[in-house]
Parts: C-alpha cells; sequence; structure tokens
C-alpha cells in the first residue's frame, strides 16, 4: 500500500457520504486519504428490480475487482448490499457503528391515514424493489399494489413527489446520514423487531485486500467490535440460505442483557407468506444455525 490511502466508492449522495465518513475517520489517525469513484452494475441497470437482476453483488463486483487490480486500497460498502462469500484475496477487515437499522415509509399526505396500519391509506401504490419488503409489507397490508423503483434516495423521494406512487420504503439510516428534507411528506418509522431488516442494514463494512496487513491494521481501529459480533450472527443467516439481494429475507440481532436476541422473516419467494423466528442465546450458541434449521421447517422446499 502507498502512503496515501485510495477509497473506491459508487457516485451515489449516498455513497459519498459513506466513503467520506470513512475518510474522516482515517484523516483523524493521520492517514493521507483520497476517494475514486467506481460505477457498478447496480448503478448502471435501473430499469430492473433486483429480483429480476442475474447474479449477485450488483453495488459491489466492479469495487471488488478495483480492489484485486489494486487500483484501490479501499472499499466502502453498504454492510447489506455485501455478499456473504468474498472473491478470493478480499476480508472484511472493519465494519462500522449500526446506524438506525430501522426502514421508513415515506407517505404522500394524501394517502396517511392514522386509522390504518402503518398510518397508511387503503388501496396506496407502493414503491419497492425489494423482494424482503414486498413479502412483510403484503403480510400486513394485502390490500397495497406493490411497484417496483429504483434510483438513489433523491431520485426515489421525486418519483413519490411527482405522484407515481402514494408511498415508498427507504432505509432510515440512508435518510438520517444524508440528512434528507422530507418534511412535506408524512413518514412513519417501522420497527425492526416486527419489520424486520436487512441484515446489517445501518452498517458500513470496509473491504481491502487480505493480505495488505498494514491497512488491516489501520482499519481495525475504528472497527466496532459489538456490531460486528450482531451482524455476523444476520449474515450468517444469509449465507446459509446462499442468499442476496433477490432473497425475500429479514433478520435482525441485539444484544439483550448477556445474549443475544435473533429475529428472522423470511419467505420461499415474494409470492409466498413470511415465516418467523426468534432465538436468544450466546454468540457461539449457533443461533443463526438453528434460526436457519427452523426456518427451513415452515418454508416449503
Amino acid at each position: 500500500m502507498s502512503s496515501e490511502i485510495i477509497i473506491g466508492s459508487r457516485g451515489s449522495d449516498l455513497a459519498l457520504w459513506q466513503a467520506n465518513f470513512v475518510k474522516d475517520k482515517l484523516q483523524s489517525l493521520g492517514h493521507q486519504v483520497r476517494i475514486t469513484i467506481i460505477k457498478t452494475q447496480g448503478d448502471k441497470i435501473q430499469h430492473l428490480s433486483f429480483d429480476k437482476m442475474e447474479g449477485k453483488g450488483f453495488f459491489t463486483k466492479e469495487l471488488e475487482n478495483a480492489l484485486l487490480s489494486k487500483k484501490i486500497d479501499l472499499a466502502v460498502h453498504s454492510c447489506k448490499d455485501l455478499e456473504t462469500n468474498y472473491p478470493e484475496g478480499l476480508t472484511i477487515a472493519a465494519n462500522s457503528s449500526r446506524a438506525n437499522p430501522a426502514d421508513l415509509l415515506l407517505i404522500n399526505p394524501d394517502f396517511y391515514d392514522e386509522a390504518e396500519l402503518w398510518n397508511l391509506g387503503r388501496n396506496a401504490r407502493v414503491g419497492t424493489s425489494s423482494a424482503r419488503r414486498k413479502v412483510q409489507l403484503k403480510e400486513g397490508r394485502p390490500d397495497i399494489e406493490l411497484m417496483d423503483i429504483r434510483g438513489n434516495v433523491p431520485t426515489r423521494v421525486g418519483k413519490l413527489r411527482s405522484g407515481k406512487f402514494d408511498a415508498i420504503v427507504l432505509a432510515k439510516a440512508g435518510i438520517d446520514r444524508l440528512e434528507f428534507d422530507h418534511s412535506d411528506l408524512k413518514a412513519f418509522e417501522f420497527s425492526p423487531e416486527d419489520f424486520i431488516p436487512a441484515p446489517a442494514q445501518g452498517v458500513l463494512a470496509l473491504q481491502t485486500r487480505s493480505d495488505d496487513k498494514n491497512l488491516i491494521e489501520i482499519l481495525r481501529e475504528i472497527h466496532d467490535e459489538h456490531v460486528g459480533l450482531c451482524i455476523d450472527i444476520e449474515r450468517k443467516v444469509l449465507n446459509l440460505f446462499n442468499g442476496g439481494c433477490q432473497l425475500p429475507l429479514g433478520a435482525y440481532c441485539t444484544m439483550n442483557g448477556s445474549g443475544y436476541d435473533l429475529r428472522v422473516a423470511m419467505a420461499k419467494t415474494v409470492n409466498h407468506s413470511v415465516q418467523r423466528v426468534e432465538f436468544f442465546g450466546e454468540p457461539d450458541q449457533n443461533l443463526a444455525e438453528r434460526a436457519v434449521d427452523e426456518l427451513k421447517k415452515k418454508v416449503p422446499a
């Protein structure tokens, strides 16, 4: 590694916020850092929802290739977008603390109704391209119409404001990080214990080459160990199902007293009903494996 650390980032406002967040952390430790922008498949293909796109790693593959070819030293990912099996030669050296892991429902004021579940009016058109969100939305509100939506946060909110949708679902962490003004819209924050987020939602993953021992040692200084234990359990569930963005699966693990509380919600496809399990125990008590075993009994093969 050169004396300057080169961070690779997607070009969206949120991705750049994330890259600059890590840049500031590293600079505060006395390191020279710069950011270079890399366009990914997920950025280039905007007309398809994730469940209709082939393969995995839509927002990560090009960044990982840049790491392997030594064009960059560090990739900052939204951990929920990252595959659980990394390319040979790469490792996740650290993760950030966890921002708010909840999903947020932004609602056109004309479709705000406090008498309905989630304050969402009847028969609303709701935009999301996440299979995980789709199955949980339908579970609670079978009356709504689900519509695919793509684009960064400002683009999605713009589509809501223009009337193409009556509501959309976004990660609360992204809205908070961008300090995005949505005061003209109504908002409902889902409880992550009930509306289960994506594994590692709200956490940044810092990926580098496995043999870059110097950078790995530097990154450990900004690693959140407790959060790492929780998201390792969540991502283990995803790994055991061989899942990616297309899988209708949410996993949320929190520390509860001396142990960990793991909640998982999953459906076989977007056309199947959601199954839920919850397990409590220590990190070494195979919480992920127990949850997956129980879900496999409930979810049709």
